[in-house]
């Protein structure tokens, strides 16, 4: 018989940990960036990264449907237990904020629909766990990403945001399963 932690068998807690695959998603209206990763026995690897790219000329809610459908492909042909994404940022344009938010909502909607339980995380919580510094460039969120996942290749910056976010959703949930606070689902 095993113990119990907070309600949980520990053992069947353990098992969950050992794989999970997180659908990971940085999202834009016109370039998102989308990851799968997962971790067995604790080692992280990515399965896939992309970006999804909406032409500028292209409306804003074709640009939405084009996220969605393309997160729901990647959504069964990958089969994640979760999706994880960046919380909102602050942005200085409205416009903007709401293009970010629309990008966001279809993300999301693209998880719930397919019963994933989403989780988000600070922009500077991701870079600490990428980087170890929440002030880090861009460019040195790509080259730790693909040093920590051993990538042949470094990510364009919207992959390598979603790497990231993929990254450190392990990352707490690995915290999360010793009984310290994980990522905030929403």
């Amino acid at each position: 018989m095993y113990a119990t932690a907070f309600g949980l068998n520990v053992r069947q807690s353990i098992l969950r940990l050992t794989i999970m695959r997180v659908l990971a998603i940085d999202a834009s209206l016109r370039n998102t960036g989308v990851a799968i990763v997962d971790a067995n026995n604790g080692k992280p690897r990515s399965v896939y990264f992309g970006t999804i790219h909406n032409a500028s000329s292209v409306r804003s809610s074709s640009c939405l449907v084009a996220i969605r459908d393309r997160l729901v492909e990647l959504i069964r042909e990958h089969e994640p237990d979760c999706c994880a994404l960046e919380s909102v940022i602050y942005v200085q344009s409205h416009k903007t904020a709401i293009l970010l938010g629309a990008a966001r909502g279809a993300a999301i909607l693209a998880a719930a629909e397919n019963g994933l339980p989403v989780f988000e995380y600070s922009p500077r919580r991701i870079k600490q766990s990428a980087v170890g510094r929440g002030a880090a460039g861009k460019d040195q969120v790509a080259f730790m990403v693909r040093a920590l996942l051993g990538l042949t290749e470094t990510p364009d910056a919207d992959a390598a945001d979603a790497l990231a976010i993929g990254l450190t959703h392990l990352r707490s949930q690995e915290v999360a399963s010793l009984g310290l606070p994980g990522g905030m689902q929403i």
